[in-house]
């Protein structure tokens, strides 16, 4: 069984507001024809399975890919006006309820949260999750320049924690772009360190230990963490400014995060999977953005040298654990 973690989707309603109008993006047709989602500092070029359901299935169909689960991408509903982001989350997390309601052994779905109004946010998680069935929420690496430990979004956690589910901690344009606007720097290069960067300042900035039993899944795996996790725990014992701030070194509360594969490196998983061990590992592709890869994303799984029992976890059971999926894949 293979459960597709990391994967997107634009809902039709979505794209008909974002194209009626909008504080920050906008959508136009390329020369080809292709509908292109342009925000500050990145673009997506709208693939068919980026739009349509039908497309989506047969991509799965042909990766072998039994299940998946949607989230919607940059640029979100955060960068919109409040009351706008509200209704913007509110049609993205309904079309996606009635998705996994027509595809219940096909799909699930992350909602997507008005994240500069937390309380707001936090109030559409316990919709989505409680009356719609999502899964979990997908958040950006930072809101409008804000980094996610800030106080402010601490009813967001308070929210997932009393749920039960996972928040799938997804990089943005970072707040310095104006350095990365040539050669795609911000997809190649920024997502990686606003992933790294958040995923440090919520463990120093005690997070994890204010909500104990809050679960995050940081994308691509972890951007740079497991190679820089040990450089942070130094400095933490180093500098007297972070000496005694947690309970516990910050290497273990890194490795209570989930990561997905979202780098379909073998030496880079494998690094991965050494950081944070076969439990909390789960399967992405990044799907079907240009630098994501369907097919690639299992096959490299498998052709680890790991052992059977480790690659099923990574490809499904972490997966069917984490999202609380049964075997026969219906809700437990």
């Amino acid at each position: 069984m293979r459960i597709d973690c990391h994967t997107h989707f634009y809902p039709a309603g979505y794209l008909r507001e974002i194209e009626r109008s909008s504080d920050h993006a906008t959508l136009v047709r390329d020369d080809a024809g292709n509908l292109v989602l342009h925000s500050a500092g990145d673009y997506n070029v709208l693939a068919p399975a980026h739009i349509s359901l039908e497309a989506r299935l047969q991509d799965m169909e042909h990766a072998g890919i039994d299940l998946a689960i949607l989230s919607l991408t940059t640029p979100g509903v955060h960068v919109e006006r409040p009351d706008r982001a509200i209704a913007l989350a509110q049609v993205v997390n309904n079309e996606f309820a009635e998705m996994q309601r027509t595809y219940p052994d096909r799909l699930r779905c992350l909602a997507t949260l008005p994240l500069q109004t937390p309380e707001a946010a936090a109030y559409e998680l316990e919709r989505a999750v409680r009356e719609l069935g999502l899964v979990g929420a997908l958040l950006f690496s930072n809101v409008n320049g804000r980094p996610l430990d800030a106080s402010e979004f601490w009813p967001i956690f308070e929210a997932a924690e009393a749920l039960s589910v996972p928040l799938m901690i997804h990089p943005t344009t970072p707040a310095f772009a104006d350095y990365l606007s040539d050669y795609r720097l911000v997809a190649l290069l920024g997502f990686a360190y606003d992933t790294t960067m958040t995923a440090v300042r919520m463990v120093l900035g005690g997070i994890l230990e204010r909500f104990p039993r809050l679960t995050l899944i940081q994308t691509h795996l972890g951007g740079a963490l497991p190679y820089l996790a040990e450089r942070v725990q130094r400095g933490y014992h180093a500098y007297p400014e972070l000496r005694g701030c947690l309970q516990r070194p910050p290497i273990e509360y890194f490795r209570e995060m989930y990561l997905d594969t979202v780098l379909f490196d073998p030496a880079c998983l494998l690094l991965g999977l050494a950081f944070v061990g076969e439990d909390r590992l789960i399967l992405g592709s990044d799907h079907p953005h240009q630098v994501g890869d369907i097919e690639r994303a299992p096959r490299v799984i498998e052709e680890l040298p790991i052992s059977p029992r480790a690659k099923r976890k990574i490809l499904a059971e972490n997966a069917m654990r984490l999202f609380r999926i049964s075997l026969t894949l219906g809700v437990s």
